[in-house]
């Protein structure tokens, strides 16, 4: 069992435990524990789906500016082909 201690020893603590700390004193820690891992259990799912709105937003700027320097290549192309016809 867990590293030498018996079941009598593991009694004995949580009987020490409770003198020094006291019944209510354990329930409030408790509800504080399972309130603060409730919390973090929230805001690391709400940090996941954030970062995939973020990333969907990120992947269709990514497209416009890659559209719109498309755009902009096309333009110049123009213009240049049209001042070495002009010059011909």
């Amino acid at each position: 069992m867990l590293g030498g201690i018996s079941v009598w020893q593991l009694l004995i603590i949580l009987i020490i435990v409770v003198l020094l700390f006291g019944t209510k004193k354990l329930k409030n820690m408790g509800r504080d524990l399972g309130g603060a891992l409730r919390g973090f259990k929230e805001e690391y799912k709400s940090d996941e789906s954030n970062s995939k709105e973020e990333d969907d937003n990120l992947s269709e700027e990514t497209h416009k500016n890659i559209e719109q320097q498309n755009a902009k290549n096309v333009d110049q192309t123009q213009q240049t082909t049209e001042q070495t016809s002009k010059e011909k």
